[in-house]
This record gives structure tokens, C-alpha cells and sequence, in this order.
């Protein structure tokens, strides 16, 4: 048996989901939205990320750059680790680095 679904039917079965979980309303497009900028900084790779989304595989580049929120805690954990790439951190005795930092 093949069940039908009509085109608002995803609609209203997030609607009756968000009602019965006593959470407030939302689109669910902007859910897919926190799931990806979510899994990005969980940094999850790129292939699993479209498949939870339902992205196609190798072609999702602009569907992920859409939705991927590059958010602050993020871009400051890049950041971080580029500057750690680039200039080195005191010893763990305290000392200053070569520069007397």
C-alpha cells in the first residue's frame, strides 16, 4: 500500500508535533536551519550533514553555506586555533614564549 501525502501534509504534522511536545511554533524550515548550523559546530562531516538534511550529496555546497550559520562561538574557535597555529602559547611552568610573552 502506497500512502499519499498532499503537498501541506510535512506542514501539518510539524505543527501537531510542536503542539504536542508544549513547544512553541516555528517554521520547520528554520528548524532544519538549527540542525545544520548545529551540526557544523559540532563539526560533523560534510557527507552526514546532507544526509540528516536530505541535502544531495556533492551538490549541497550552496544549501549548506544558506543554512550553516557561521555563529560566534564558532568563528572565535577558529580563531583560536589559528592564532595557536601561528604564535606560541606560555609554557605550562608560566614562562614567557621566545617573544616574553
Amino acid at each position: 500500500m502506497v500512502t499519499q501525502f498532499g503537498p501541506n501534509t510535512d506542514f501539518h504534522v510539524w505543527k501537531r508535533l510542536l503542539r504536542d511536545a508544549g513547544v512553541r511554533d516555528g517554521r520547520l524550515r528554520d528548524a532544519r536551519h538549527t540542525v545544520a548550523t548545529v551540526l557544523l559546530i559540532l563539526g560533523v562531516p560534510d557527507v552526514v550533514v546532507d544526509a540528516i538534511t536530505g541535502w544531495e550529496p556533492g551538490g549541497a555546497v550552496r544549501m549548506r553555506a544558506r543554512h550553516m550559520d557561521g555563529t560566534g562561538t564558532l568563528l572565535r574557535k577558529v580563531a583560536q586555533q589559528v592564532g595557536d597555529a601561528l604564535w606560541e602559547q606560555p609554557g605550562e611552568d608560566g614562562q614567557p614564549d621566545r617573544d616574553g610573552n
